[in-house]
């Protein structure tokens, strides 16, 4: 596994080493002790969640607070998505600040998303389904969201905002200055 860091600390793309032939492909898209040994990360995952959406759906920003937060590991099993993480960490020098990346069923790359991080993702292919991992499990009460078009956030999403497809929840969520942030 090749392991990508970015400028936030603890965020990392993660890009598996694929075993092709004429039959097709192999390769391990989770193995906690190479995670462990090339990644640094230790922490056992819980939980896993799938979902499937079409062209346009926009989802997040999410994140869920103390007493139950999530560290995720997220792959596109079909399609392809751009995934998009802000640093709610406060005292992080990367606070406030968005990274996205795309994810695709040809690229095979994961995200592995630390604690501290609101997540959303935009489907950019006609469908998509996402898979990932977390290492606590959803607990509603410690929900927590942030608009997906902040205007002080200003996301690129990759698709057009007037042909987005959002959930009322999500249309709902605060500006970033009014979210409750605790972790």
């Amino acid at each position: 596994m090749k392991v990508i860091t970015t400028p936030f600390e603890g965020l990392l793309i993660l890009e598996p080493k694929v075993h092709g032939d004429e039959r097709g492909y192999f390769f391990e898209s989770y193995n906690m002790q190479t995670l462990l040994n090339e990644a640094g990360f230790s922490t056992p995952f819980v939980q896993d969640n799938q979902a499937r959406s079409v062209k346009n759906v926009l989802r997040g920003l999410h994140y869920q607070n103390e007493p139950t937060p999530q560290t995720k590991l997220i792959r596109a099993l079909e399609g392809t998505i751009w995934d998009v993480v802000v640093d709610l960490r406060p005292n992080s020098k990367t606070f406030g600040q968005w990274y996205g990346v795309e994810l695709s069923d040809e690229n095979k790359l994961q995200f592995l998303i630390p604690r501290g991080f609101a997540h959303g993702y935009s489907v950019l292919s006609d469908t998509a389904e996402v898979f990932y991992k977390c290492d606590n499990v959803y607990n509603k009460s410690a929900e927590g969201g942030v608009l997906y078009n902040d205007p002080s956030l200003n996301i690129d999403w990759k698709i057009d905002l007037k042909d987005a497809i959002v959930s009322e929840k999500d249309l709902l969520q605060p500006l970033m200055k009014d979210a409750v942030i605790n972790f």
